[in-house]
């Protein structure tokens, strides 16, 4: 097969499978599970081959109906968007593997809506069209609205139609935005975008940037950017394990949003509109991180805190993207991939603690000693210590690049702060969870729970061992993401590749500069 024509395997795949799992479900369940974890199995080696595709450097377009660009539906596969796919894939499959120890069983038709979800996050991290991107954030949205009352529950009906009227709101938002940008440029299309937006000055300009501005509170919804973030905590901490460690993923798909459009198509070469969000973003992102950790240090439970902590994670990722250079994105992606790994395992663990604490489950509170204090005990302080920044984990490691790439900014002691603090105060948080999870026990209660199976505890540490995979692998994988941080500045290539000779044009192919003022000449 033609690498190209593998770009589109990570959207049927799952889809064809969510269908096969709808008619198999009721009928023969077990198949249902096999077929699903199968499907998510070979998913993630096609996301594998698609980094290693990704690796050479080119940008991969693929144009559903030989429709060219911008008029047809354009696929396109960079280093960026292959490790969205990697990384979506490496929580996935463990995660999917621990629900399969019996959390599928508690409602209806979890393995097909597991799968849709899994085609709109894939859909969401390889399309090249805006429009598209709000296709498959519903596509996902969707299916994430049933996965989160999967079990059911009073709470989780109540969290849950918060969840959803909100994100309809959101949407709603992304449809004005999307409007308003195709009022002004004509187009929706990425590559397209990169060459029209700098075209637009005069009176338009100020409807361009409008436009940008409510797509950053779309996707500030979906990554959880404050003020935007007030949804998280009740609506993770109230989910199922394996559905908040799924979850887990799609704030970092408004990361991806905002990375690829503010980032690229209201960059330093977006003429009148260039670096429209850039003054609001790094003061947003600190904010959140400090926010999430004193969330995280005010919690009751320990899936409650995972939830803070987050949104913790993901301010430190934005404030990297909101540093506005190559090197601190590089940083902030590598730091993502790691914290995603580890708080997807933080609320897998966070289960496994509650089912061996009787009554008391999760709260952290003085309870009955739990069946398996401890690997349970040694798993938290392996993830807790990453989630921190201690030496020699990939937490340390992404935060020390975060705080190089941030030596030269006006923001740097800030940063170098608020960055420092929040990691402190994060060990504080979990090892005050881990006190009095596993220390501070009521002996006299003794415990009558059984340990948790081999396959839960496996699934778990597969996402903690991923992270400490990382630590082991990290020359090449940093190595990976700064070279995907410059790749997504070359605005020139990106249009190449996706538009053809439209894309070339009479475009000179010149660098993209971060230090570009609002009042740039477009290209000519």
């Amino acid at each position: 097969m033609n690498s190209a024509n593998w770009i589109v395997v990570p959207v049927v795949l799952p889809l064809i499978a969510g269908a096969a799992c709808v008619l198999l479900e009721r009928r023969a369940a077990g198949v249902a599970r096999a077929v699903s974890i199968g499907t998510t199995f070979v998913l993630l080696g096609v996301a594998l081959h698609l980094a290693v595709v990704a690796a050479s450097g080119t940008v991969h377009p693929y144009l559903l109906g030989n429709w060219k660009a911008p008029f047809g539906i354009a696929l396109a596969l960079d280093r960026l968007s292959a490790l969205m796919l990697v990384l979506t894939a490496l929580v996935a499959l463990p995660v999917l593997w621990y629900a399969s120890g019996g959390w599928d069983s508690h409602g209806r038709h979890f393995h097909a809506l597991f799968q849709f979800q899994l085609m709109g996050l894939a859909g969401a991290f390889v399309t090249g069209d805006i429009f598209n991107l709000f296709v498959f954030f519903e596509v996902l949205l969707i299916a994430s609205y049933v996965l989160m009352v999967h079990g059911q529950g009073r709470e989780r009906m109540r969290v849950g139609l918060h969840y959803v009227v909100l994100n309809l709101s959101a949407s709603a938002l992304f449809l004005i935005g999307v409007a308003l940008l195709y009022a002004k440029t004509g187009t929706l299309n990425l590559a397209d975008l990169s060459l029209r937006v700098p075209k637009v000055g005069g009176a338009d300009a100020p409807v361009v940037q409008a436009a940008a501005l409510i797509l950053l509170v779309v996707f500030g919804f979906k990554a959880a950017l404050l003020p935007m973030s007030m949804w998280l905590p009740a609506t993770y901490a109230a989910a199922t394990a394996p559905v908040a460690a799924l979850f887990a993923v799609m704030t970092k798909v408004g990361v991806y949003a905002i990375l690829r459009v503010h980032g690229v198509a209201f960059g330093a070469d977006a003429g009148a509109s260039a670096l429209t969000v850039q003054p609001v973003l790094l003061p947003i992102a600190l904010a959140t991180s400090v926010v999430g950790v004193f969330g995280a240090l005010s919690a009751h439970t320990l899936q409650r805190l995972v939830a803070w902590l987050t949104i913790a994670s993901v301010g430190t990722v934005m404030v990297g993207v909101g540093l506005f250079n190559p090197l601190a994105w590089g940083a902030a992606l590598y730091y993502m991939a790691n914290s995603t790994l580890v708080v997807a395992g933080l609320f897998l663990l966070a289960e496994l603690v509650a089912a061996q604490r009787g009554d008391a489950a999760d709260r952290l509170e003085p309870a009955s000693p739990v069946a398996q204090p401890a690997l349970l005990g040694l798993m938290l302080l392996l993830a807790a210590a990453s989630a921190a920044g201690l030496p020699p984990l990939p937490g340390f490691i992404g935060k020390l690049m975060l705080l190089e790439a941030s030596s030269t900014h006006a923001w740097q002691g800030v940063v170098w702060t608020v960055v420092l603090v929040v990691g402190f105060f994060t060990l504080i948080g979990l090892a005050r969870a881990g006190s009095i999870l596993f220390w501070h026990v009521d002996a006299s209660r003794p415990s009558g729970a059984s340990g948790a199976s081999p396959k839960l505890v496996g699934a778990t540490l597969w996402l903690l061992g991923a992270s400490v995979l990382m630590s082991a692998l990290a020359a090449p994988v940093q190595r990976y993401t700064a070279q995907a941080a410059r790749q997504l500045t070359d605005l020139d290539a990106y249009a190449r590749a996706v538009l053809g000779a439209q894309g070339a044009g009479t475009e000179t192919t010149r660098p993209y500069r971060f230090d570009a003022p609002a009042t740039q000449e477009p290209r000519r």
